[in-house]
């Protein structure tokens, strides 16, 4: 379906009373197909209502601009009908001549009896029959807004906008009218942009919720995609299993949004202890390994290495944390291991944005966990699984993973591969956040994952599916989440970033200490990290390991690895590794100048140097080659002639990759674009 409505990188600038001036908006791109409902959510003085108007005509964009149906809007036009908080309405007429007002003035060279035929259809359309001839001083809140959005509507526009259009009414009125708009806006294909402070409404009503960040500068921070199906049911909605994980992101987000508001008071702290910034946002993802992000903050240590005041922010998913360092809005963060790559390199057509990781956070901790259906038709191996897959030829097998980018997609497409199972054709491979796999699975929206714990263990307690592979019969030892930050952050700020690996990498010696694995086991089932129950965290961390078979609990002691075997130096070669990886499955080209791109990327002497101030082993892991679970041989020497020795891939791109100076600059202005 074309593009309909296009925010082209819309901007809008206020001059100040004093000569200064207030960026409200900063690169605002947005694309809405034909039909589509898409809300903006956002904490006031946002710029929603400022977003809305632009588009409405009633205000002009500083920078960019908005297309509808490929022309330029300039000023306010029939095709675009705004619903306002207020109604709008003028009190000396009746409902029927509020409604013939604007039908009259846009209908004007239409028969007479054709514009009264519009009017009276338009009052029986919001159920105001009975109060066709009552001026607005004699009609409630919600039959006033009624009359508005029968107004808009009756014009027959091309775009409805509506600015907080339930804002002002009781919970029961608000509700009616939202079911209402609903019916009306599928019976005729409306096409809505809707701005409102309510998560509910907006999961009710939309096809996408669009977040926008605070101001100054604010700009879209994250999209969702709401997959309930029309026509809708509030019921049927709330009952959804996604229902709650994507009303947690929401909250989450607007959460994230209201603390960076505080901080941007408190942050007016001058550095000390010789650090360039001592007052940092960190992102996560609530899994068990991020232990050691818990550990270094629950246990003191980024205060003993003068670092004041560390907010540890619990993201919704690897997309909110790219997001979050493109942006600034986090100053570092856990990352899947390839997302410091394919940020620099550039992926799905973002610009490059030079991104660094000096530590190894975990090795290991993941696994593949199929559903028990699967089991229960006799899947018990890959070769069993193919067979499946052959066998049913009409249904397509759906995994799911949580970022292009990560060990999870990559290991997973190479167990695939491995067992002659194309990932891209056979079975159906989507992007999942962590927390909401196991809800995925037991609607049946997927047949399997592969993920971190605890959402492996928590789909086999709850007995829904059963873990057919562990990345330690993948690849042992192989490199999981890293620290990552924006290239420029590290160069501004030097000895903030080697303080903030020093008591990382403390913390993950501390997680290595199994006597510890109880105390933090506690930490980590807190509700503002990972809140999973102990039962199902503890398999792999601290207790034998059960996948859901027949076969006996196992004592992984390296499942979740966290600092032995030079587990935290971020190594070229496995860096390289994942560069033909990705580059294998067409999701970034392999880089003739990987050397230049890894030596820029993993930052050996960063974490060299923290190791010596800490008195721990200063070595890289040997230089040789990698072994994978199916006996073949990746040579870091030939990495081109291993890619192509590869059966199943992608068409291969080959190209150098051109790092420059500019592309810190472009970061800049990289903003969260949904």
């Amino acid at each position: 379906m074309s593009v309909f409505v296009e925010v082209d990188h819309v901007g809008r600038t206020f001059p100040m009373p004093d000569g200064d001036r207030y960026i409200a908006l900063k690169n605002i791109e947005l694309k809405i197909k034909k039909g589509e409902f898409v809300t903006l959510i956002g904490h006031s003085g946002c710029g929603k209502s400022t977003l809305l108007n632009i588009i409405a005509g009633l205000d002009k964009a500083t920078q960019g601009g908005v297309l509808l149906e490929g022309r330029q809007v300039t000023q306010p036009g029939p095709e675009r009908m705004v619903v306002f908080q207020n109604y709008s309405l003028l009190p000396w007429l009746t409902v029927r001549e509020n409604i013939a007002l604007a039908v009259d003035e846009v209908m004007s060279d239409r028969p007479k009896g054709e514009r009264r035929g519009v009017v009276e259809h338009h009052i029986d359309m919001v159920k105001l029959r009975h109060a066709a001839d009552k001026r607005p001083g004699e009609l409630s809140g919600g039959m006033k807004q009624r009359v508005a959005i029968a107004r808009a509507l009756s014009i027959r526009p091309k775009l409805l906008l509506l600015d907080e259009p339930f804002g002002a009414l009781d919970a029961l009125t608000r509700s009616g009218l939202q079911d209402q708009l609903m019916q009306i806006c599928e019976e005729n294909k409306t096409t809505c942009v809707m701005v409102t402070h309510d998560v509910d409404e907006a999961l009710l009503l939309s096809d996408r919720v669009v977040m926008l960040t605070n101001g100054p500068e604010s700009y879209i921070g994250q999209v969702l995609n709401i997959p309930f199906a029309r026509p809708r049911h509030r019921l049927e909605v709330v009952k959804h299993p996604n229902y709650y994980s994507l009303r947690g992101e929401a909250v989450n987000f607007l959460n994230q949004q209201k603390r960076g508001k505080q901080r941007k008071v408190k942050q007016t702290a001058i550095a000390r202890h010789g650090l360039e910034k001592v007052n940092l946002e960190i992102g996560f993802i609530p899994l068990t390994d991020c232990a050691p992000l818990v550990v270094a903050k629950e246990k003191g240590l980024f205060k003993k290495y003068g670092l004041d005041e560390v907010t540890l922010s619990r993201e919704p998913s690897w997309k909110a944390i790219v997001e979050g360092v493109a942006s600034r809005r986090l100053d570092a963060a856990q990352m899947t291991a390839g997302m410091p790559l394919t940020m620099t390199i550039g992926i799905d057509g973002k610009p490059p944005l030079p991104t660094v990781t000096a530590l190894v956070l975990s090795r290991n901790g993941n696994a593949i966990t199929l559903s028990k259906h699967l089991y229960n038709e006799g899947v018990r191996t890959l070769a069993d699984f193919k067979a499946a897959i052959t066998s049913s030829p009409d249904k397509i097998h759906t995994l799911g993973m949580v970022h292009p980018s990560s060990m999870h997609n990559l290991l997973l497409r190479y167990w695939l591969a491995s067992g002659g199972i194309d990932p891209d054709l056979d079975v159906s491979l989507t992007v999942i956040p962590p927390p909401q796999m196991v809800a995925n699975l037991k609607a049946g929206n997927i047949d399997g994952y592969c993920v971190g714990e605890p959402w492996n263990s928590r789909a086999v307690y709850e007995d829904l599916g059963f873990v057919i592979a562990t990345d330690l019969d993948l690849w042992d030892g192989h490199v999981e989440k890293v620290l990552g930050v924006r290239e420029d952050w590290a160069n501004q700020n030097p000895q903030t970033h080697l303080a903030l690996v020093k008591a990382l990498m403390e913390a993950c010696e501390y997680c290595d200490d199994h006597r510890n694995r109880e105390e933090i086991l506690e930490l980590l089932c807190q509700p503002h990290y990972v809140g999973s129950a102990p039962e199902y965290t503890r398999p792999g961390f601290i207790d034998p390991y059960q996948r859901g078979t027949d076969a006996k609990p196992e004592l992984l002691l390296r499942y979740n690895q966290f600092h032995i075997e030079k587990t935290n130096c971020p190594y070229r070669v496995e860096g390289l590794w994942i560069l033909t990886q990705l580059a294998r499955w067409g999701i970034t080209p392999f880089p003739k100048n990987w050397i230049e791109v890894l030596d820029r990327v993993r930052r050996v002497d960063v974490f060299g140097e923290a190791a010596r101030d800490l008195g721990m082993m200063d070595i890289e892991p040997d230089r040789g080659s990698i072994r994978l679970f199916d006996g073949t041989v990746f040579n870091p020497d030939d990495p081109i002639s291993y890619l192509n020795s590869l059966k199943i891939k992608r068409d291969l791109r080959i190209q150098e990759i051109t790092i420059d100076l500019e592309a810190e600059a472009r970061g800049e202005r990289l903003e969260a674009r949904g």
